[in-house]
């Protein structure tokens, strides 16, 4: 028995090693299995050692490496109370982007709105506790102070002669992931108001990705030079991105800066009035001496426009059922600039400050007529 188990192991092995050293597999011409075995199933195929980039590449490297130094984490802590009456601990998450050297951080008021602590976190790692220095509501932002040295700035642009189509960058901490930069277009440039009551004049939207946590972060331009500040989305009730975000254009924000720089504190011109866009359909019904202009709802009691003898609307009608006042001055231009609608009069504003006079042009009844006005302090019911 032993001898006859001995034998027939030794044909196993022996026919094994005939079929995998010699034997043709199955057809295989040539190619006996133990060579099949020995060759690798995968064949790699690989790279350069240096990757071609595009061109459009490069200008999204460039952008990032520019930006990425200047932009921050803010984070802030509240404490609130639960249904016991208990102390619970808030947090909140945002951007923000460098302003000077020595420390100066911008970014929403939302951001730091009722924070009892804000810390701020540099792209290198580095925390520091943050003062916040100034709180502007109106304009949804805040400014804030670190104690550090050497920073680095980020360039501030125009945000006026922007254009849809242009592309942008949008650099901040979504989610909490630092660091994070998302591409698109300037999808629109129009007016939108925000959850809080404010309203965004000439606000820039974008289909660049903006989620929480965007907010207060730069939007650049293709030299990565800031031409808005990251502050809403529309969600749909999703709480993330849509492909439909708004910033607040870089030139209200160096407006507000301008303010603060000067008196200490935000004071926003305004002429003092409400005011309603006139086109050429509206202006036919109305019957009015120009197809464009603002039309004078009414005037703020105390404000610019009443001190310089403008006038409001007397008598009430519907526009679809919203109701608007008639009669009122038709304002088409300030100091040579035509005026269309009520943006065009924020940007016109945003280019001065309270105090500074300017020539209003406007229509009563058929009369062409200009008046000097000395700019008040913006309301929020005013513009």
């Amino acid at each position: 028995m032993k001898i006859r188990s001995t034998i027939l192991i030794v044909l196993l092995v022996g026919g094994f090693v005939y079929l995998t050293s010699f034997s043709n597999f199955r057809g295989t011409s040539g190619l006996p299995l133990a060579k099949l075995w020995r060759q690798s199933p995968l064949r790699l195929t690989e790279a350069d050692a240096q990757p071609a980039y595009t061109a459009e590449e490069l200008t999204n490297i460039a952008v990032y490496k520019r930006a990425l130094p200047s932009v921050v984490n803010v984070t802030s802590s509240a404490l609130s109370f639960d249904f016991f009456y208990g102390v619970v601990p808030q947090q909140g998450q945002g951007s923000g982007f460098i302003l000077t050297k020595d420390g100066r951080i911008l970014t929403n008021y939302h951001v730091v709105q009722n924070a009892q602590q804000v810390e701020v976190t540099l792209s290198d790692k580095h925390k520091y506790k943050a003062k916040i220095v100034l709180q502007d509501k109106a304009h949804d932002l805040a400014l804030l102070q670190i104690n550090a040295s050497n920073l680095t700035p980020a360039v501030l642009s125009e945000s006026r002669d922007l254009q849809v189509g242009q592309n942008v960058y949008a650099i901040g901490n979504p989610f909490g992931l630092n660091g994070t930069m998302t591409t698109g277009i300037i999808s629109s440039i129009r007016s939108v108001g925000e959850p809080q009551g404010a309203t965004i004049e000439n606000a820039v939207q974008t289909d660049a990705a903006i989620n929480p946590g965007n907010s207060g972060g730069p939007l650049l331009n293709s030299r990565g030079e800031v031409i808005g500040m990251n502050t809403l989305i529309a969600t749909g009730g999703a709480e993330q991105s849509s492909g439909i975000g708004f910033a607040i254009p870089v030139d209200t924000i160096k407006a507000v800066l301008s303010d603060y720089s000067k008196y200490g504190r935000v004071r926003r011109p305004s002429l003092g009035i409400a005011s309603l866009a006139i086109g050429p359909d509206l202006a036919e019904q109305i019957g009015l001496p120009a197809d464009y202009g603002v039309l004078v709802q009414k005037v703020i009691p105390g404000g610019a426009a009443e001190r310089a003898g403008l006038r409001g609307g007397t008598q009430q009608a519907y526009l679809g059922n919203t109701p608007i006042y008639l009669g009122g001055d038709l304002i088409v231009g300030i100091d040579d600039e035509r005026v269309t609608n009520p943006q065009d009069i924020s940007e016109i504003m945003d280019r001065h400050q309270a105090g500074d006079t300017v020539t209003v042009t406007f229509f009563r009844g058929s009369s062409r007529m200009t008046v000097k006005l000395t700019l008040g302090e913006a309301h929020t019911t005013s513009v």
